[in-house]
């Protein structure tokens, strides 16, 4: 481990203030600390900024001498963050400090996510606001609640907020990609409710829990044939079902619908007769699993565990319909955009499965930017779990983005990027969900593209930030408000 700290980092101007925001906590969800933060830290520099009505914080900077006829840039990124830990960690994302290390060329948090989506967009706009030295037309910032969960800040977001021509969006995950376009968005919740059944008497109780899975972006990293938990805990339920006669009595899987579940824990009954075969299922288990996903994921480690018999089962009818379910509902790609084959068109993650006293609920994220193919893999969900006797329901709708490819500032920013670095920028849309399409729908008069320095694996404790990267995109930020 690397004793270097991001004090000694390079821009210092972007590094002193993605520090500060490690050091407080923002999960989605649990903002006011944060939104305090910035308001706070814009009034001891004399910058003008509020929090709107939508929990947006919003801030305005006047042009530079000479500037002041340029069309005005928003600046736009996301204040919160993915509460994402290793199973060992006793981070309380809502209280804790976020622990970094600098490893090689990567920065990296302890155990836990990293922040860096989009707190590197948060701290480059907050560069921006403070500078005394860069050249500049009108600027808006405009730094969003919630978008990890249910983008509440955009949804709600008035259209006399912004006065911009132009929309950056620092929220794409490679430096010298342009993205022009994004998918849409759909959360379905599935749920059903039961009256508790007794346990047989003479039975045990046992944890079984999958774990050491990689997870990742359900949108970014969906395609990478990763394991999720709940699908792999659904296969060893069922068979614990068929074989051993086991009981359901709880199980949780997954903590966010955006992100790919990690780890699930189930707690089974069966007659204590049985108590060998289901340790030697869990063995199976974890031979096929592992190897079914050799070279990309390592150690999938299913485990047993004897426990205290609960207090309640849930009923055997329910019990299989909605493990059937699980086991049949679609995860993960359905098909690639036609015309452009390297890139994701509609998906679907199953990102949380919740069932114990009284209610079984599965949430899953699906994600299309094609509107029929939305349509689609919604009713493909609904049917799969209407047949189990569950209530389906839809939340947080958003549109897809549909690129500009005759984007004027797309244009531009591929030409500083030239004359910048002498090499070529891509001009890309992308399968993760981002703020723009809802922005461009409030505001469609707005020339919109997304970029950033290059992060991988957010969304999991594996979460780092390259840290060249963001010395580039310090470079080309500072040239291209020049620019424009």
């Amino acid at each position: 481990m690397s004793k270097q700290t991001t004090h000694d980092l390079n821009p210092h101007e972007i590094w002193k203030n993605f520090y500060l925001l490690t050091q407080v906590p923002r999960p989605s969800g649990h903002l006011e600390k944060v939104q305090n933060f910035l308001l706070g830290w814009a009034a001891e520099r004399g910058i003008e900024a509020f929090k709107d009505n939508a929990e947006n914080i919003v801030m305005r900077k006047p042009a530079t001498k000479g500037m002041e006829g340029h069309k005005t840039a928003v600046l736009q990124a996301h204040m919160d963050m993915v509460p994402q830990k290793t199973d060992e960690s006793n981070h309380n994302f809502e209280t804790d400090p976020i622990e970094t290390w600098v490893d090689g060329e990567w920065l990296k948090a302890k155990d836990t996510t990293l922040g860096s989506d989009d707190g590197m967009g948060v701290a480059a706009i907050m560069a921006v606001m403070e500078s005394n030295e860069l050249v500049h037309g009108p600027l808006e910032a405009l730094i969003t609640a919630d978008e990890e969960t249910c983008m509440y800040g955009v949804n709600h977001l008035a259209p006399d907020t912004l006065k911009g021509d132009i929309l950056l969006n620092i929220d794409n995950e490679t430096m010298g990609e342009f993205v022009i376009g994004s998918a849409g968005g759909v959360n379905i919740t599935a749920s059903i409710q039961y009256r508790e059944s007794e346990a047989e008497e003479g039975d045990a109780a046992f944890i079984v829990t999958i774990k050491n899975l990689k997870g990742g972006h359900s949108g970014l990293e969906i395609n990478q044939g990763r394991a999720n938990a709940n699908k792999l805990m659904a296969r060893l339920v069922r068979q614990a079902i068929i074989d051993d006669d086991a009981r359901l009595a709880s199980w949780k899987g997954g903590n966010m619908r955006n992100a790919i579940p990690r780890t699930a824990q189930a707690v089974l009954t069966i007659p204590r007769e049985n108590e060998e075969d289901l340790r030697e299922l869990a063995a199976y288990c974890q031979e096929t699993f592992n190897n079914e996903y050799r070279g990309v994921e390592e150690g999938i480690s299913p485990t047993v565990e004897s426990t205290e018999m609960p207090k309640g089962l849930v009923p055997q009818e329910i019990q299989d319909n909605v493990v059937d379910a699980i086991m049949a509902c679609h995860d993960g790609v359905l098909r690639n955009i036609p015309s452009i084959p390297s890139v994701v068109e509609t998906s679907s993650n199953l990102g949380i499965v919740e069932i114990g006293a009284g209610e079984a609920k599965v949430l899953i994220l699906a994600r299309s930017s094609c509107d029929s193919m939305m349509e689609y893999i919604q009713e493909m969900q609904a049917s799969c779990f209407n047949m189990a006797g569950m209530k389906v329901e839809y939340s947080g709708q958003y549109g897809a983005w549909q690129p500009n490819f005759d984007s004027p500032i797309t244009a531009r920013m591929v030409e500083v990027y030239r004359e910048l670095f002498g090499e070529e920028a891509t001009v890309q849309v992308c399968h993760a969900g981002l703020e723009c399409s809802i922005i461009g729908s409030v505001y469609p008069q707005m020339d919109l593209v997304s970029f950033g320095p290059t992060l991988r694996s957010p969304h999991t404790p594996g979460e780092r930030c390259h840290i060249p990267s963001v010395d580039k995109f310090w470079t080309f930020l500072k040239a291209l408000l020049a620019a424009i």
